[in-house]
């Protein structure tokens, strides 16, 4: 998610922190949700953003993050990239 995804972080949490970050990070999830780390004027923050539903199962999370950057996309008012 960090290495190959950093604008999709930016992106989550612009549509869910309603701030425009000057970078983010995912930095722990669990069966409810992630938490991302980002800076903004030069302070950090964290935002915790849930699941669409609870996961028990590790491929569930690829399924999720794909979730919420749609819902950022529709959030945001941007066309969301086709899913491989």
């Amino acid at each position: 998610m960090n290495d190959d995804h950093t604008d999709d972080n930016q992106l989550i949490v612009r549509a869910f922190a309603g701030v425009d970050p000057e970078n983010a990070t995912m930095t722990t999830l669990d069966h409810l949700g992630g938490t991302w780390r980002y800076s903004l004027d030069g302070a950090e923050h964290e935002l915790t953003v849930p699941w669409s539903r609870e996961i028990s199962e590790r491929p569930e999370i690829r399924r999720e993050v794909v979730v919420l950057y749609d819902a950022a996309c529709a959030k945001l008012g941007i066309e969301p990239r086709p899913h491989a």
